[in-house]
């Protein structure tokens, strides 16, 4: 068993932490603390491994190194006269400092607040706007960021009294008269915002019983055994990147190597090379990810990789309605190369949650679910012929985690029975206390310990099937219209792609709801602009028979969250302020 490398022998080594502990008994994150899970991982010589955006190993960061060096911060930060309750915004860079700096808030009872890179933004404005929206919400002392993001982030906290500062600044810091003070299992470990958190920011205040709780659950779901190892090029400031693949991961003592997200944006096939070559056997994705590698790959000749995807067990899908032409495409893409379409595997989950809900059981691939279309008018998911053509298609995500429980309700708070679509509502220990300094947003959702998620869903035997959001819904001449539905047919015309439309409702001169389609439009000559007009129009009203208006708009100008999902309600406040400007439709 090779054996793990210190950060600073990891330029010349090169070797990654081992996929197993010799001489540690592997625990499921049954302890009652993060900082007890460092604790407890730092006895073996598990880890996080950081790769370039080649492939190549940059640092090793073994579970005892960290430890080390968080509880060494720990002390810098509590010297510098941060106390135990206070919050510290960290730039959640894919990159040891931020885990040291996470970390050392844990042992110093100092409340993290992760906070998303610029790269995830189009915009300067938009990233600065966010920004401060957030650090106005979460009232940070101070602001970690990496040294090139400081100047932009010191004009996000203009105004403020919080001071932003370089990682390499907080290792600097004096060692001074701190002391440590980790919090207890009701303590707050960290405040999470939501990806879509931008004007009214909503801050997840999770304690370290939920983190720990939902660890627990998410690791028996998926039965991360001894010999498991993960990959994730997710990003650290959203919930599925920061639980998922650093605290869980950490919790279970499981190995993990790491590509950053933009790294992965650029050649996302070097994701799969990295499960290929450390024999990697689980790694999440929203469907995008798996899009962009199955189109990727498209490219290539025959055999022109050197992949062995065959270690890959648990292929998840999560963080946005999970699309099963995609998933297909990918499966039959990467077969060839060892890949086995019974490691995909649905789940559906929330940061007011902490993160997971619910994941299908192991190797049994991707349950479908054909179902009517005007079944969902009349709050039910009734079954059709998949060759029908008549129905649409739903991806079941997986079966509720272990203490936890999931009620489907309809409109008069009633609870639902199988094939009932209304409203997801969740009990159990992973629930938030509530969103920080919002109390009327908190009980809002909060009531009698369930947590009103705003998804729709319906039960599927013991899997739940997510079909929407219930605040995205369109009332068309009466009747439900998903603007899912109207999406799915634009991405797949000819030259279209995912992400390029978003359906919305704007009030017309008339004073009515019109549906709109504002559509990222490529072609520059007008006549072929009134003609895609022409086919969008025709291709929604043959599949989901209503008129809509067409706009386009300018390519890579639909607003994405944080971690890479449409901001469809985001997009539609753009275009009424005038944010969004439509592009000439080539009609006379």
């Amino acid at each position: 068993m090779q054996q793990p490398a210190t950060p600073a022998a990891s330029a010349q080594a090169r070797l990654p932490t081992p996929t197993d502990n010799t001489s540690l008994k592997k625990r499921y994150a049954d302890f009652d603390t993060l900082t007890a899970a460092l604790d407890y991982a730092a006895q073996g010589t598990t880890g996080f491994n950081f790769y370039s955006g080649r492939g190549v190993l940059e640092l090793v960061l073994s579970f005892r190194d960290l430890r080390d060096g968080a509880i060494s911060h720990a002390l810098k930060l509590s010297g510098s006269g941060l106390k135990a309750g206070d919050r510290v915004a960290l730039l959640a860079a894919t990159s040891p400092e931020f885990l040291t700096l996470f970390f050392a808030c844990q042992y110093a009872g100092i409340i993290p607040v992760p906070m998303p890179l610029p790269t995830a933004f189009g915009r300067r404005e938009g990233y600065v706007e966010q920004i401060r929206n957030q650090l106005i919400s979460a009232t940070p002392r101070m602001i970690f960021a990496p040294a090139d993001f400081v100047p932009l982030v010191s004009d996000a906290a203009a105004g403020s009294s919080a001071t932003a500062t370089g990682f390499a600044d907080a290792s600097a810091l004096p060692e001074g008269r701190g002391r440590l003070a980790p919090g207890g299992p009701n303590d707050l470990s960290y405040i999470q915002y939501s990806s879509g958190s931008t004007r009214f920011p909503t801050g997840v205040m999770v304690t370290h019983a939920a983190l720990l709780a939902n660890c627990r659950g998410m690791n028996l779901a998926v039965t991360n055994a001894a010999g498991e190892r993960a990959t994730s090029w997710l990003p650290f400031f959203h919930d599925m990147g920061l639980v998922g693949f650093m605290l869980a991961v950490l919790a279970s003592q499981t190995s993990t190597d790491y590509i950053a997200t933009e790294d992965f944006a650029r050649r996302p096939l070097n994701w799969l090379k990295l499960i290929s070559d450390n024999r990697g056997t689980m790694s999440f994705s929203p469907s995008f990810g798996y899009e962009l590698c199955a189109r990727r790959v498209q490219t290539k000749s025959d055999g022109a990789l050197a992949l062995d995807l065959s270690s890959w067990r648990i292929a998840g899908i999560g963080g946005e309605m999970i699309k099963p032409q995609v998933m297909k495409l990918f499966a039959n893409a990467f077969a060839p190369y060892g890949f086995d379409a019974k490691a995909l595997n649905g789940s559906y989950g929330l940061a007011e949650c902490t993160l997971g809900v619910s994941f299908s059981r192991p190797s049994t691939g991707l349950k479908l679910d054909h179902i009517a279309k005007d079944g969902l008018a009349r709050h039910r998911a009734e079954p059709v012929a998949a060759e029908s053509g008549e129905g649409r298609t739903f991806v079941a995500c997986g079966v509720i985690i272990k203490d936890h429980r999931v009620e489907i309700r309809d409109d008069e708070g009633a609870v639902m029975g199988e094939r009932g679509v209304g409203r997801v509502y969740v009990r159990g220990p992973s629930v938030m206390t509530g969103y920080y300094n919002d109390p009327a947003a908190s009980d809002a959702c909060l009531n009698d310990g369930w947590l009103d998620t705003g998804d729709l869903g319906y039960w599927l035997g013991e899997d739940i099937v997510i079909v929407g959001r219930a605040k995205d819904m369109m009332i068309v001449n009466g009747r439900n219209v998903w603007p899912q539905d109207i999406e799915w047919v634009v991405e797949h015309m000819d030259n279209m792609r995912s992400g390029d439309s978003a359906a919305i409702t704007l009030v017309g001169a008339d004073g009515q709801d019109r549906p709109t389609i504002l559509v990222q439009c490529r072609p520059l000559g007008a006549a072929e602009r009134a003609a895609l007009i022409a086919n969008v129009k025709s291709k929604v009203g043959e599949a989901v028979g209503i008129d809509c208006d067409i706009v386009l708009v300018p390519p890579r100008s639909l607003p994405k969250t944080s971690s890479g999902k449409l901001a469809r309600g985001k997009a539609k406040s753009m275009y009424e302020r005038g944010e969004l400007a439509a592009l000439d439709s080539g009609l006379a």
